[in-house]
């Protein structure tokens, strides 16, 4: 086994962890509090990431941590992961399935691997650089969709709340396309991945929003942006497609070339 295929390994038993963590709260009847930034947040987010720190000490016990819940935790090795115990927590306490658990390893600001678990959907998608994506041990795949009139578009919240200044482009490319839909956060990823919808897209994302998307769209063959057209996961929002769409998408919103 070389090193990518220990990372895919070590990122999908994270995920897989921390995401049956998260399911053990869903659909029973829970807290929630309501963070300064609006957000929500219950025992279940706490008690996942609190699964993935456990699981990440034991085994690598010198790599740094950061989690949406409780911060970042130095390390001596050059590694850092990054964890978002529930992606979609508004989904999650409204007993939606949609919702799912983000882990990425990160050297430096290379994300090396990557994995999404939507446990309530039965659903596990992660990849490695050079390693492919797999969900549920398939191969994954983005679509061959070529025309944007023929595409599935998908956002978390078309009100675009943060950035109303993109809310007309998105508007102007959401009329050309054949199929809508608000199957957001790290769902709606998984489905660009694995063929099932063409392109999503998000004006607000952190990095352990994003992270773990960006080996999971790019080694099922697709294109992740942030919306300056940078392949990264810091800048704050994203736009995932298959590659035949990626051009024209962006252009529609606005991404410089």
């Amino acid at each position: 086994m070389n090193q990518a295929e220990r990372w895919l390994e070590a990122v999908t038993d994270v995920a897989q962890v921390a995401g049956d963590v998260a399911l053990r709260h869903f659909g029973r009847p829970i807290e929630v509090e309501w963070k300064v930034d609006g957000s929500p947040v219950t025992v279940a987010d706490r008690a996942a990431e609190q699964a993935a720190r456990d699981w990440i000490a034991r085994r690598f016990p010198d790599h740094a941590v950061a989690g949406e819940e409780m911060g970042e935790t130095a390390g001596t090795a050059s590694y850092r992961w990054l964890i978002d115990p529930i992606d979609g927590t508004k989904s999650f306490v409204a007993g939606a399935p949609l919702w799912g658990t983000l882990v990425a390893l990160l050297e430096g600001d290379t994300v090396l691997a990557g994995a999404v678990h939507c446990a309530a959907a039965g659903q596990l998608i992660a990849a490695a650089v050079g390693e492919g994506a797999w969900c549920n041990g398939v191969r994954a795949r983005v679509s061959a969709t070529a025309a944007v009139e023929a595409a599935t578009l998908l956002t978390t919240d078309e009100r675009f709340p943060d950035r109303p200044d993109r809310r007309e482009a998105w508007r102007a490319l959401a009329s050309r396309v054949r199929v809508v839909r608000t199957w957001g956060d790290c769902f709606g990823y998984l489905l660009v991945a694995t063929g099932r919808a063409d392109a999503m897209v998000d004006d607000k994302m952190n990095p352990w929003d994003a992270a773990a998307l960006v080996p999971v769209i790019e080694e099922a063959g697709g294109v992740f942006t942030d919306w300056q057209g940078r392949v990264t996961p810091f800048g704050g929002d994203s736009i995932a497609t298959n590659d035949l769409l990626a051009g024209p998408v962006r252009s529609a919103l606005g991404v410089p070339a």
